[in-house]
């Protein structure tokens, strides 16, 4: 293992791969501090810029936006009581009325350290796990690959969404989607419709910018309140009094082991679970913090547990997130499924093999979480008064320059005209589902995955056609039992919701 840091170190600690990272986490931060601008929106971005790069300087750079952008939604989160990203969503409980109480550097600077611990939790965490959990996948057949992948897809449709009803059809949605194309196994034509250009399938990047980018800024266009006079009174009220408490800060945070560890390994946890991601960790970690507190009744009103606990779990879902997508080749979430995305763009096939076969790649992974763990810290200290003037940023400038590069991203993939007809069709498609509450991750995590479960049920059937091998062999059997209980609690879960809302109305 520490041959891996070592050779980490040689293939990170170069001019240029330093400066990209460094940059990745500042694009990263301002990315996650502007409402409704998510982390996997900044990482699709980011990743067209990282094509003539080398693989390792590549991952680098979107592994340092995706640390960034995890962070940054604690800016707007704090200061305006407005969820940068998904992934905030539960630091406003107590990071904001913390603010609201005069102490908006407090805040930050505790969010801020609760962020970088929970990151190198993360990140032992995945140095530690994801060899042993490579080594155990090269033991196992197709049959166990397609119940995992099927296992991971009713995980996916059960986490998100309003009803389980609508992440199912958006998985299946997603899985359709993956169809479409040449077949790859046998080399037929399969769902085109007679339409040459997709022969060659529907690029993923172009489906993840499309529905993920193209509906946010349509949906955006679509909005009248832009909310700038309430950005502009923020902008305002803390501009005057603003002051980190830094060393003040990390004794608070470090006096609290416990909520520590804990945030972070469900973070880590969550992150390793395919289709849960940060927005979940987020949540559940406060819960569990609050639950486990000595005093609850003092969650919700600017108290430091809380904050501890939000920032901690998610962001340690970033080293989480890497466990299965590296290992196993399954990403974690739609910001895993860029990343793997990314390796495969570079010409490296994440899986057990690629501890053996790229140690060098496994190894920058390992190194730049760390490095830009600390790049956060200080893009995050230096710059946070000024990071509170972005959040004002008017969406009449910001839209159409994302639109732009959404579009020259789409492009340069594959120099292919008829992508952006694709991407059009992706951004009207993925704006209607929104509209309708229809969850997006689903549909990106099933196209990924799709191909991957079919061919290794078609393997596993040419292998021995007799399908009960998938019931009698026993890790196979082990994820589809899990798959069916996902089912039942993910539907148990979903009518409690409904009989809530129901007494509450």
């Amino acid at each position: 293992m520490f041959e891996l840091f070592s050779i980490g170190f040689d293939q990170i600690l170069h001019l240029d791969i330093m400066v990209t990272v460094f940059i990745g986490v500042l694009g990263g931060v301002i990315a996650g501090a502007i409402p409704g601008f998510t982390i996997t929106m900044a990482v699709v971005l980011a990743l067209p810029f990282t094509f003539g790069m080398e693989p390792t300087q590549g991952v680098a750079t979107i592994m340092g936006v995706s640390i960034g952008g995890l962070s940054g939604g604690l800016i707007s989160a704090a200061l305006l009581g407005i969820p940068g990203t998904p992934s905030s969503v539960a630091t406003t409980f107590d990071a904001y009325p913390m603010v609201k109480n005069g102490f908006p550097g407090k805040a930050l600077s505790i969010g801020i350290w609760a962020s970088f611990f929970g990151t190198l939790i993360s990140t032992v965490a995945l140095v530690t796990i994801a060899p042993q959990v490579a080594a155990f996948a090269m033991k196992i057949g197709p049959w166990e690959y397609f119940s995992l992948i099927f296992f991971s897809l009713t995980i996916i449709a059960g986490l998100t969404g309003d009803t389980i009803e609508k992440g199912l059809l958006a998985g299946l949605l997603g899985l359709a989607i993956a169809t479409v194309g040449i077949d790859p196994m046998t080399g037929v034509s399969r769902f085109t419709f007679g339409l040459f250009y997709l022969k060659a399938g529907v690029p993923f990047l172009t489906v993840l910018i499309g529905m993920f980018a193209m509906s946010r800024l349509l949906t955006e266009i679509e909005s009248k309140t832009l909310r700038k006079d309430e950005m502009s009174k923020g902008e305002q009220q803390y501009d005057s009094k603003f002051k980190l408490d830094i060393l003040e800060s990390l004794l608070i945070v470090l006096k609290q082991p416990v909520n520590l560890l804990r945030s972070s390994l469900i973070g880590t946890f969550i992150g390793a679970v395919p289709g849960a991601g940060a927005s979940i960790s987020n949540i559940l970690a406060y819960d569990q913090a609050k639950k486990g507190s000595k005093y609850p009744e003092k969650f919700g009103t600017g108290i430091s547990d809380g904050v501890i606990a939000s920032e901690s779990g998610n962001n340690s879902t970033a080293g989480g997130g890497l466990i299965t997508t590296l290992a196993l080749g399954i990403p974690g979430d739609a910001v895993g499924a860029v990343i793997l995305s990314a390796l495969m763009i570079h010409g490296v096939t994440p899986g057990p093999l690629l501890i053996r076969n790229n140690p060098e790649i496994i190894g920058s992974i390992f190194v730049t979480l760390i490095i830009a763990s600390f790049f956060m810290i200080i893009i995050q200290f230096l710059g946070a008064k000024v990071f509170v003037k972005i959040v004002n940023i008017p969406k009449y400038v910001l839209v159409p320059v994302v639109l732009a590069l959404c579009i020259i991203g789409s492009y340069v993939l594959h120099n292919r005209i008829t992508d952006l007809y694709i991407l059009l069709a992706m951004g009207i498609m993925g704006y209607f589902l929104v509209k309708y509450k229809y969850p997006l991750t689903p549909i990106i995590l099933g196209v990924i995955l799709g191909p991957m479960a079919e061919v290794n049920l078609r393997r596993a059937l040419i292998a021995d056609p007799n399908p009960m091998l998938f019931f009698t062999r026993p890790i196979s059997l082990f994820f589809l039992v899990i798959a069916l209980l996902s089912v039942i609690l993910s539907v148990r879960q979903n009518y409690k919701n409904n009989m809530r809302k129901r007494q509450k109305a």
